[in-house]
Formats: C-alpha cells, structure tokens, sequence
C-alpha cells in the first residue's frame, strides 16, 4: 500500500483495527493515485462470524466507514465504493452495515460519501445528532447559555478545579464512571480491562480528566480520546446525581476545551444524544447550551445484491 494521504482516525489505523474482537473474515480496500504516490482512500469491512452474508464496518468502534483525502471527485468514490461492492459480493455479502462519523469530522468526504452510498442503493437507518464544539481564541464561556455560565462560575466560586489524572487510577475511575452510570439505568459500553488496553496501547491518545471539589473529591470525570491530530473526543463524561445543583460537567467540558485549544485542535467532539428510542431531548439541550454545533452521524445499510 501507498502511503496515506491523510492522517487517519484512530480508528481506522490497522493497530486499533486490529483490536476490534472479531474471528470472522477481515477486508481492507485501499484506493491509490500513483501520479501522488499515495493512497487517497482506505475502506475496513468485518465479515459477520455468524453470518457470511452480513458484514460490518466497523465491528466494535464509534465509526468505521471510508476516509478520503481531500479533494477527489464524485466520480472517482462513485467508482471506489462500486469496487468494493463486486469484491464483498464475490465474498457472498449480500448486505454492508456501515457506520460512519460525524460530518463535522470531514464534510465534504462525508457528503461524498453520503451521496455514492445512496446512489449505490444503501439507506440510512439511523440519523444521529452529534455535538462539538471549535476552540478559539474566543475562549469557551464567551458562546455559554447564561444558565451555563452561572453554574460554571458556582463551580468556580464553590472552589471546583480540571485536573488531568494519571492512567494508574483507572479502576477507580471506571468504579466512578460505571457508578454514575447506574444512577441513570445506563451501563459502559466497555469493559475495564479493555479500556485499560486502549490506554496503555494508545497513551497518546487516551486521557483521563476530572472535576474535584473543593474538598479533593472527584465531582465529575471522563475519557477523552484524541481521534486524530485535529480532533478530542468527550468519550465517557459522567457526575454523580449528588452534583447536580453544581453542573461540574460544565467546567469539565471547559477544561477539555481549553486541552483542545492549547493543542491546537479544531474540534472537540461532545458525542451523540441518542437514547434507544430517539433523541435524547434534554441531553441535546444541555449541549446546545455548552455552545455546541450540530451535525449528522448516519448509519447505513447498504443491500449488495
């Protein structure tokens, strides 16, 4: 394969990749432009262990779906993804899940993309919601809601300070995160040895941040996965119930902004609001309030036959 011509999301790198816990059959589509000397698009699909006929991208991460360079044309992915369809379906898959990121992540790859999957015959089965934020100079309380604003500032005067943790204390955080989670019927999508994995395979890439009182207890944590160079993830926010009168979250989201900002990343990604149901109202409107910016995060289906 010919070098990258981007650099690709920790997702889609073959060490994370390689993770993903699957025994079933592993495609890599890789599109070169040798007038670059590089490869301009790379596509992973996981063939279903149960089921031949179905297959994944990703099999268990945010998002799989294809990355581009920039600047191709309509033509060009058009002719990529109907590639692709005859190699999966001399495979004998007959139907591709594909799940992809945010817009915001990339959006004229996405709307490419978006537009060759539906003109190949796919259709979208889920539609996220999905937040972030863009450090600036203008700094993060100046596009608060004031209802926001005020609580960061109780936080402040109550004498709540952002701390960044060291990864030797992630079984007590995941105690935290999985306790917190409980409190609202909700559970971690991973386990505490995975997540311990992630982090010591990927050190530069997985964060631990919290929110102390001022009394040194943890009022709110989360990780935080820095996606690529440009991008950090909130990846597992969570705060006891007992803290909402303060909203330490709020400060939370401020100091990931801040991280972000100082190195020079041009998103903070908040994450989805979506409950099994449909959108999760209230959480949209918190991140709303935090100045955060929509955009789409599609699921697809896309029937090979």
């Amino acid at each position: 394969m010919l070098p990258l011509a981007f650099e690709p999301f920790l997702y889609l790198t073959p060490a994370h990749l390689a993770l993903q816990p699957h025994t079933g059959g592993q495609l890599g589509f890789y599109l070169e432009d040798e007038r670059q000397a590089a490869t301009v698009a790379i596509f992973h699909v996981f063939v279903d262990e149960a089921d031949i006929s179905l297959a994944h991208s990703p099999w268990q991460a945010p998002f799989g779906a294809v990355q581009l360079a920039s600047g191709l044309a309509p033509a060009t992915v058009l002719a990529f993804l109907q590639r692709v369809q005859q190699e999966l379906k001399g495979q004998g898959v007959k139907q591709l899940q594909v799940r992809s990121y945010p817009f915001a992540y990339d959006p004229a790859g996405s709307t490419l993309l978006t537009q060759a999957l539906l003109q190949l015959g796919a259709r979208v089965t889920l539609a996220e919601l999905n937040n972030h934020l863009e450090p600036t100079d203008l700094g993060f309380e100046a596009r608060l809601h004031p209802s926001e604003r005020r609580r960061l500032q109780k936080c402040r005067r109550a004498g709540f300070q952002f701390e960044q943790e060291p990864p030797l204390l992630l079984p007590a955080v995941y105690d935290f995160l999985r306790q917190c989670r409980a409190e609202k019927g909700q559970t971690l999508s991973l386990g505490l040895e995975r997540l311990q994995e992630l982090f010591r395979l990927f050190p530069q890439d997985h964060f631990l941040f919290s929110v102390r009182d001022g009394s040194g207890a943890w009022a709110a944590l989360t990780v935080a996965i820095r996606v690529s160079g440009q991008i950090l993830y909130n990846f597992y926010p969570a705060s006891p119930l007992a803290y909402n009168v303060f909203s330490p979250v709020v400060l939370l989201n401020e100091g990931l902004y801040a991280f972000a900002h100082a190195n020079n990343m041009r998103l903070l990604d908040l994450g989805t609001s979506t409950l099994p149901d449909g959108p999760n109202h209230s959480l949209l409107q918190f991140k709303r309030h935090l100045g955060g910016v929509l955009s789409l995060k599609l699921t697809f289906a896309w029937e090979l036959a």
